[in-house]
């Protein structure tokens, strides 16, 4: 059976082409987004909605997704600038590119983290999910950096159980709007899902415990380069507590960006690298840390900023 969703168009995404919004909303490739326009599976008022069709805030979409054969399964695939930063008998610490999922999931039709290993013949441990195998923490796939994959299962379990502890020490570089006041800090407020929004979060009092530490690192004229800490690791953290701190990530339309001031910077995702990890080897007991540098995308940003 087909699969209907109905999807409101928030404040960020209002004047964008069809199919970047719905990437964006659906967290699918946005070639899959056209060949969904194509098909005539999105409405808006009863009417078919184009692929460069410009979508308004508040407009309610209405989805067909046919069913998908097989949807989680892993699949092999190549991908450019994936790199295995480190790997042992019992993990593999990558370097994901962004536009690449952590694994398989409903709607997600491009490359994942566990396809990319399976094409370079890594072999994870198959602990968890069959889709999620091996898979110990995620970044979104707008997020580039880095990431621990388990490959036997006792790593596995050790390594769920550090980062439920918050034992794994987390860095992160985010690009945000305008110039956080104070510079440094501590953003504590509990996150759960949006009332209104598939795939979104927000602040809410009934959420969950939430702490994102961060200070700035250099200042442009109209955006600041920060350095953030997680204490905790909700889904989307970073991007929700700057977006409520009225200060988003650039080019995370989705959470209030300026999708002018992305347009102008020349990116379609939001401003953030996961770049230094750090733990207690879950099976020599060794403290482990990896670094990974900003990718060209992200560093391009920085240079049209600095002019």
């Amino acid at each position: 059976m087909s699969e209907t969703r109905f999807l409101q168009v928030p404040e960020g995404l209002a004047g964008e082409r069809a199919d970047v919004a719905l990437a964006k909303l659906l967290g699918m490739s946005r070639s899959a987004c056209t060949d969904l326009l194509a098909g005539g599976g999105v409405l808006v008022n009863g009417k078919v909605l184009g692929k460069s069709d410009r979508i308004a805030e508040g407009s309610l979409l209405e989805v067909t997704l046919a069913p998908v054969v097989n949807r989680l399964e892993v699949v092999p695939v190549e991908v450019d600038d994936f790199r295995i930063v480190f790997e042992d008998d019992d993990i593999v610490v990558i370097d994901k590119p962004a536009g690449v999922a952590a694994h398989p999931s409903v709607g997600w039709s491009g490359p994942t983290v566990s396809g990319a290993l399976l094409q370079l013949g890594v072999k994870v441990t198959t602990s968890g999910a069959q889709e999620r195998a091996g898979i110990v923490q995620r970044l979104d796939v707008g997020t580039s950096g880095l990431m621990t994959v388990a490959k036997s299962e006792l790593a596995y379990s050790r390594l769920k159980q550090m980062f439920r502890d918050r034992e794994v020490h987390k860095v992160y570089h985010a690009l945000v709007q305008g110039h956080p006041d104070p510079s440094s800090g501590t953003i504590d407020a509990p996150i759960g899902r949006h009332p209104k929004a598939e795939f979104k979060f927000t602040v809410s009092a009934d959420g969950k415990p939430s702490v994102t530490h961060y200070s700035t690192i250099e200042a442009f004229p109209s955006a600041s380069l920060l350095e953030v800490i997680l204490e905790t690791g909700r889904t989307h953290q970073i991007r929700v507590h700057f977006s409520q701190f009225r200060h988003p990530l650039v080019g995370d339309t989705m959470y209030g960006a300026d999708p002018k001031l992305a347009a102008k910077l020349g990116i379609e995702h939001q401003w953030l690298h996961a770049t230094r990890l750090s733990f207690v080897h879950p099976i020599t007991g060794l403290q482990v840390e990896f670094n990974s540098r900003h990718p060209a995308e992200l560093t391009r940003v920085l240079e049209k900023l600095a002019i």
